[in-house]
């Protein structure tokens, strides 16, 4: 498939600049893959889709503040982006980095924001994709509240207001550079009520990184490589999937980071081909915490995820593959249909003036 396929056209007012006053009061789009059919509700009528016995799993990975700003030694203005730490103390980094002659071996101050002094940084190697590597004189993870703030993305252009917004109410994990979005919508409340009706909650961590701020840039799908992202799969999340799954309740995955990392462990981590029709579907789940590179694409067989929550993506994107990989899993036969059906819900969506991408409305694919 070309890549073209994937792209659609989208009014600029439509990308939300600011979250909902009231998280479950966003806008709910629900698709039933099945028959295309589509209807229009308020995210807190989620539960009216859900069953006791369904297990919501959603992912806690909670956005750090990973744009710092400094100098060179010289004077120039610098801005770094944390993207992934790439060891087991915090000093050792890999980013994105904005400014002039950001070559090897230059050294960067970022102040701290109480004026107790600076920490260096050096540039220890430059990588593919303007991506650098480096190395912090301290650890930096307890000083980033210090030296950071928390980045929004590049298209979010007008909020000021309170940065808890851009984080779930469960989010426990500190890694993300990026939300977990579809969580975005849900408050306690809600996960109250669901939880009184005997649908469970339960959580994931997958810290996002990279793929989510670089479009697909090759010709066709298949040659993009998607980035790794460090995920956990907890034993408590596991036994009360196998427990869903043996008593015919649905997995609902929260968010396309929840999918890749629950599908991610029933192929890849049993070593089974995800594309193949005749491969066998793995045994129960088990626990797991590394590096996970999964990229799913239309001709994907998914083997846990049931129901599927998300928000609308950008457009060429490898979330918009996934979620039509999803969606034409109704319809194998067809590998085209589940994209056909997405760009249809799109363009629905637009026409009625849904509120895109992170601080937007949801999707709730049956």
């Amino acid at each position: 498939m070309k890549t073209s396929l994937f792209d659609y056209e989208l009014p600029r007012h439509l990308i939300a600049q600011y979250p909902a006053e009231s998280r479950a009061n966003s806008r709910l789009l629900v698709l039933n893959r099945v028959d295309g059919s589509i209807e229009h509700r308020i995210f807190q009528n989620i539960i009216d889709y859900l069953h006791p016995g369904d297990l919501l799993v959603a992912n806690n990975s909670r956005v750090i503040p990973a744009r710092l700003h400094g100098r060179k030694i010289t004077g120039g203005k610098v801005e770094v982006f944390l993207l992934r730490q790439l060891d087991n103390f915090g000093k050792c980094w890999e980013c994105l980095v904005r400014g002039r002659n950001i070559t090897e071996g230059r050294q960067i101050l970022l102040p701290r924001k109480d004026q107790s002094g600076d920490v260096e940084a050096r540039i220890v190697q430059v990588r593919d994709s303007g991506i650098r590597v480096i190395q912090f004189s301290v650890p930096i993870n307890p000083l980033l509240p210090e030296l950071g703030e928390i980045p929004l993305p590049p298209y979010i252009t007008r909020y000021r207001g309170d940065p808890e917004r851009y984080q779930t109410v469960y989010s426990r994990a500190e890694g993300s550079v990026a939300a977990p979005t579809a969580g975005l919508h849900f408050t306690p409340e809600l996960l109250s009520q669901l939880d009184q009706l005997g649908i469970r909650f339960r959580t994931v961590t997958l810290h996002i990184g990279l793929d989510t701020f670089r479009p697909v840039t090759s010709e066709y799908i298949g040659d993009h490589q998607i980035h790794t992202e460090w995920a956990t799969l907890p034993a408590e999340t596991v036994q009360s999937i196998n427990e869903t799954r043996k008593l015919g309740g649905r997995i609902v995955a929260v968010g396309t980071t929840t999918v890749r990392t629950l599908e991610w462990a029933a192929t890849s981590g049993q070593h089974v081909d995800p594309y193949d029709p005749e491969s066998s579907h793995g045994s129960d789940l088990a626990p797991f915490s590394g590096f996970v590179d999964l990229y799913i694409r239309p001709g994907y067989r998914f083997r846990i995820v049931d129901m599927l929550i998300t928000n609308f993506h950008l457009p060429r994107s490898s979330l918009m593959m996934l979620v039509s990989a999803f969606i034409g899993q109704a319809h194998l036969d067809d590998l085209d249909l589940g994209r056909q059906v997405l760009i249809g819900t799109y363009k629905k969506a637009v026409e009625m003036r849904y509120r895109f991408y992170s601080f937007g409305d949801a999707m709730l694919i049956l």
